[in-house]
């Protein structure tokens, strides 16, 4: 089993940041892909971005490129999203997700461990 937690939330200004840490322990040879989704009030769960293990690939949804970086470091089990240029539309419970090796870094299913989630708002 993988445990996961998520920290750096809280309310920004649009145009401001906020760097979001998620942290795995346990079975963490289980986190060769990691990933941030969130989710709006009344919307679907979206996909952020995700890495690879060795952090040499990584993808965005095409709404946080050029704005969001994703990291991490295996040696301490942590992932971390740096967001810049935060707009009012990037609110949202912002969800950490760990899994295997997946061909589909973008579909929730590829992940089976998540985080409880952390909030993210930012006003206009």
């Amino acid at each position: 089993q993988v445990h996961i937690v998520e920290s750096g939330g809280g309310l920004v200004q649009a145009g401001g940041s906020l760097r979001l840490s998620c942290a795995a322990s346990g079975r963490t040879g289980s986190t060769v892909s990691m990933a941030w989704f969130r989710q709006a009030p009344g919307k679907e769960r979206e996909f952020v971005a995700a890495i690879t293990w060795s952090g040499s690939r990584t993808y965005y949804a095409e709404s946080v490129k050029g704005r969001f970086t994703i990291s991490r470091d295996n040696a301490k089990n942590m992932m971390a999203l740096q967001m810049n240029s935060l707009k009012p539309e990037d609110t949202a419970v912002y969800y950490c997700a760990a899994g295997v090796a997946t061909t589909r870094p973008a579909a929730p299913e590829s992940y089976s461990f998540w985080g409880q989630g952390t909030q993210v708002t930012v006003s206009s």
